[in-house]
């Protein structure tokens, strides 16, 4: 079961997307700590798979990348006096080495950032190297990608570990394409051990949503940490991220760049709930075929009219789990008091992160008799 090398040839289109999506990622996160400066003096990013910073055409890979963002964000950094914690690690020799060169000729011309970037680099196997730096991941908040390449770094025992850290979010790439193809293999259930029947209950196209799903199931009772998919096709293959993280705020954040990078959906770089062929159409009981969010947004009325949810807290928390935008929600609720299904002060049904978690601002909805 071989694994290609991402560095042998130019990153294709869906890695670039998944590289995108690493570094808008950190642009969101990083400012959260730095406005809470001096109380989080120190924020840490690892990387485990770095690779060798650009790929054979010169286009930047995940290192190169998390330092133009920090460099981008160098006068807040400076103003807050915050101290940066780049871990790089990359197996490989001759790629650590290639890895070395490229963030230290970055540096060279950049002597603002060089003073406030703290770089350790490690040439090491990740399953020797994680266990060894999980107290510094939770020490500070840190942000971890975990670009794996190989069918041995889908461990549940990582995803368990991440599971216990407070201030820990985390993006994870996997090789969906793997488990539909090999998921049922000995070799691959000792690693991580997903029913594959449920797996596959859906086309190929849902494999890595489905995934999540297990994987969600996997988790403690009492866990808060959530899970999101975001679902990339690379010519006939579906790869994915796992996105990870246990406070609203970060929710939030993920959501909103993964729903910006596709309006239709929010969960993958193609169209793959086919949206986009339902507007008109019926199913065989002569229904609209509802969208993705139209679906949410049904499903929101009819909790609020069961009163399962009763307040703009409820309808956040809702609307989070869903993997869904406020905005999709708050749409659903001021059209139900348009309609007088139901009644509450104000024009805003005030499902925001900031109403909710930082203003502690509970609004209560009425359903209309």
């Amino acid at each position: 079961m071989g694994y290609k090398d991402l560095h042998d040839e130019p990153f294709d289109e869906g890695t670039l997307v998944k590289l995108e999506i690493f570094e808008d990622y950190l642009q969101a996160w990083l400012p959260t700590f730095l406005m809470q400066a001096p109380l989080y003096p120190v924020v840490c990013i690892f990387d485990f798979f770095a690779g060798t910073g650009f790929d054979k055409d010169g286009i930047a890979g995940s290192p190169i990348r998390f330092l133009n963002k920090l460099n981008e964000q160098v006068h807040l950094i400076t103003q807050k006096k915050v101290r940066i914690k780049l871990y790089l690690n990359e197996f490989n020799l001759l790629k650590f080495n290639q890895l070395k060169e490229a963030c230290d000729t970055y540096l060279q011309d950049k002597a603002d950032l060089h003073d406030l970037v703290e770089i350790s680099y490690f040439n090491e196997d990740f399953e020797v190297l994680f266990p060894t730096l999980i107290p510094a991941i939770n020490r500070y908040p840190s942000l971890v990608y975990l670009d794996q390449n190989g069918m041995r770094f889908l461990s549940e025992s990582y995803l368990q570990e991440l599971e216990k850290m407070k201030q820990t979010d985390f993006l994870y790439f996997i090789s969906s394409s793997f488990f539909w193809r090999f998921g049922d293999s000995k070799e691959f259930k000792k690693h991580l051990d997903i029913d594959m029947a449920a797996a596959k209950k859906d086309p190929y196209k849902f494999i890595h949503r489905n995934i999540i799903e297990q994987l969600r199931l996997k988790l403690s009772s009492t866990s808060k940490l959530k899970l999101y998919p975001f679902s990339i096709k690379k010519v006939a293959n579906i790869h994915g991220i796992i996105f990870g993280a246990t406070h609203p705020r970060a929710v939030d954040k993920f959501l909103a760049l993964s729903w910006k990078r596709n309006q239709i959906n929010g969960e993958a770089n193609f169209d793959i709930d086919e949206d986009a062929k339902k507007a008109g159409l019926l199913d065989l009981w002569g229904n609209t075929k509802l969208t993705k969010i139209e679906q949410f947004q049904e499903s929101v009325r009819q909790k609020v009219l069961d009163h399962t949810i009763r307040n703009n807290k409820e309808a956040l928390d809702y609307t989070y789990n869903q993997g869904h935008l406020p905005s999709h929600a708050a749409d659903c609720i001021k059209l139900m008091k348009k309609n007088k299904e139901v009644e509450f002060s104000g024009s805003s049904p005030l499902v925001t992160y900031q109403n909710v978690y930082t203003n502690n601002n509970i609004l209560i909805y009425h359903t209309v008799k």
